[in-house]
């Protein structure tokens, strides 16, 4: 009986086995480039808009195919390849930012006599779960009251929130939220909307999390069911050390699911010391003063600290979301981890260094901001190939680093592409969009073992769909 299980449990073993039917050799490489230019040629992209570059294989890669592969181009989003490789060999796996709160101030039954300082120590991750952890922290310190301002500290960065390397245009969306060393929630509020109780009413507007910060003024009505559902949301810097303007217009249907939209915040100290103060609030900690930005004092004694996410997380945030918050906020961690201040421009010479060390020829690549929200980094497909293949070989952050990537199919910006291809689970790769570019650059997984780093850009005037489409089978056709 024995036997016959083990030869039952053998087949099966082999039935989960892909089969492998085309190994990957020079003769493959052959066809799949002949292929791959079949493709582009179907799809009526002039060969002047695109730079490809596809090679693998242990020891002396085998190329693919190269296709302008030294021409540099705008990258748009694939930069933050090169800001997660950097940030890997600054912070290994395993590593997190630290938040505290601290005071200098004496307590007297069960009241701080003075201010309570929020330090931030550049966490991207800082979020409510956190805040919240921090608090409860707070809270067994026995302290009830503080007679005294929340002072912020985000002194860890430079006071720099919307770096003149990104793109000029500044809009209210989430995407373009700014920078501190205390940040909070992505630097982004909640904004909520749900159908009144009947037609003609007000509809019910939330903004996410509560707090003084914020001003919301809301005049949208509530209109029959299956009428038309429009909602304009907009957000005004009201003034210094006041906080922001949410307003909130339009009319919902009767019948709709709720809407939600992610607004930024202009000052992220204030917003951060803001909700602190509000968090405090719910667990019964009266705050008699003001929020205000700050230093800390020399003496100040430790009351309270909260640890982020990994740093592996961390880039999954970023990466697999195409987070341009968390990659500014990185590039100046790297920075202040070598230099505090952290600045931009520090961080910016932090990910040209990594370049020059894994030899990325230098008239390949222009860097000048971390997260590729601008046109101005340039980059060849040769260039970010490089990066890809040798985090692919650096056993102690490859693990991380693909992790990090959205997996065609299932989630992050890929979570809708290449779904029911070959492709689905076996490409993991990096989006990149700006108006008139294009990219996608990654891994391509193969039954027989081998992975195919890979670089797709385009930049020029064709439908964007059309050329994401056609991606999309390069990828696919690289795993069959």
């Amino acid at each position: 009986m024995m036997l016959r299980y083990e030869n039952i449990l053998l087949a099966i073993l082999l039935c989960s086995i892909p089969l492998v039917t085309k190994a990957f050799d020079k003769p493959w490489a052959e066809k799949q480039k002949k292929s791959l230019e079949a493709l582009i040629k179907k799809s009526g992209i002039p060969e002047k808009n695109l730079a490809i570059y596809v090679a693998g294989g242990e020891g002396e890669p085998i190329v693919v195919t190269a296709m302008q592969a030294e021409k540099k181009m705008t990258p748009a989003s694939v930069t933050k390849l090169v800001t997660a490789a950097a940030v890997l060999n600054q912070f290994p796996p395993g590593s997190k930012f630290k938040t505290t709160l601290l005071s200098s101030a004496k307590v007297e039954n069960g009241t701080l006599k003075g201010d309570l300082i929020l330090k931030g120590g550049g966490d991207p991750s800082f979020v409510s779960e956190t805040m919240w952890y921090l608090v409860n922290i707070f809270k067994r310190t026995g302290i009830q009251k503080i007679q005294g301002d929340i002072v912020v500290d985000d002194h860890f960065f430079d006071q720099v929130r919307f770096d003149e390397s990104r793109q000029k245009e500044r809009v209210d969306r989430a995407y373009d939220a700014p920078a501190g060393a205390m940040s909070f929630n992505w630097n982004s509020a909640n904004i909520f909307v749900r159908p009144g109780d009947k037609v003609g009413g007000a509809a019910n507007v939330f903004v996410d999390p509560e707090n003084d910060y914020i001003e919301l003024k809301a005049k949208v009505k509530t209109v029959k069911a299956g009428g038309k559902t429009a909602i304009s949301i907009d957000r005004d810097k009201r003034g210094k050390g006041v906080g922001d303007l949410i307003t909130v217009r339009g009319q919902i249907a009767l019948d709709s699911k709720e809407t939600v939209a992610y607004k930024n915040v202009t000052q992220p100290d204030l917003w951060s010391g803001s909700n602190l103060k509000s968090f405090l609030k719910q667990r019964d900690i009266e705050v008699t003063g003001k929020v205000r930005s700050g230093i800390t004092p020399s003496g100040a004694r430790l009351l309270a600290e909260a640890e982020g996410k990994l740093i592996e997380d961390v880039l999954a945030d970023m990466d697999k979301f195409s987070n341009n918050y968390v990659a500014e906020m990185l590039a100046k961690d790297i920075a202040a981890s070598i230099d505090p201040p952290g600045t931009l421009d520090k961080g910016m010479k932090a990910l040209n260094s990594y370049m020059t060390r894994i030899s990325v020829p230098s008239d390949q690549y222009e860097l000048v901001n971390p997260s590729g929200l601008t046109r101005d980094n340039k980059m060849s497909a040769f260039a970010l190939w490089k990066v890809l293949n040798d985090m692919h070989f650096q056993f102690k952050f490859q693990p991380e680093f693909t992790k990090s990537l959205p997996i065609a199919g299932i989630d992050g910006t890929l979570k809708n592409r290449m779904r029911g291809t070959p492709a689905e689970r076996w490409v993991r790769a990096k989006t990149g969009f700006l108006t008139g570019v294009v990219s996608l650059a990654g891994y391509a997984g193969r039954a027989d073992g081998t992975v195919l780093p890979f670089v797709f850009l385009f930049n020029g005037s064709a439908d964007e769909s059309h050329v994401r489409s056609l991606f999309d089978r390069m990828a696919t056709s690289l795993v069959e």
